[in-house]
């Protein structure tokens, strides 16, 4: 029996154990991605200097005016402004951390999204 028994400290344990290997630099950034039980937050973060370069969630105004939910279909639109705000700062290459979540759902959608939108990882 596990000793983190809820799946918060699940997911958190898994995502302390992708950190050790994940970091972000100026070149590279780390696009890191939260998911909350109403919203979608996403964050370029340079992990040299503790900066984040670019950030985008469900809560901005790009998003909000498409009038989308943060369901399977948000994920794919949040994705897509994420990237087009990264390669509009110049980030073409990209370290995804997925938080800890699993890679299926709206991880998935979001990533594919991103990738089709011009990010590299």
């Amino acid at each position: 029996m596990s000793t983190y028994k809820t799946k918060k400290e699940q997911r958190m344990r898994r995502h302390n154990r992708l950190r050790k290997i994940l970091s972000g630099t100026a070149q590279k950034p780390r696009l890191a991605v939260n998911f909350s039980s109403k919203h979608i937050y996403a964050q370029l973060i340079d992990d040299d200097s503790g900066k984040t370069i670019v950030s985008a969630s469900s809560l901005c105004e790009e998003f909000r005016k498409t009038n989308a939910k943060t369901n399977l279909e948000g994920a794919k639109q949040l994705g897509k402004l994420a990237a087009d705000k990264a390669v509009a700062a110049g980030i073409k290459s990209i370290v995804f951390d997925r938080g800890g979540y699993k890679y299926h759902g709206r991880v998935k959608a979001f990533a594919d999204a991103a990738r089709s939108g011009g990010l590299q990882f």
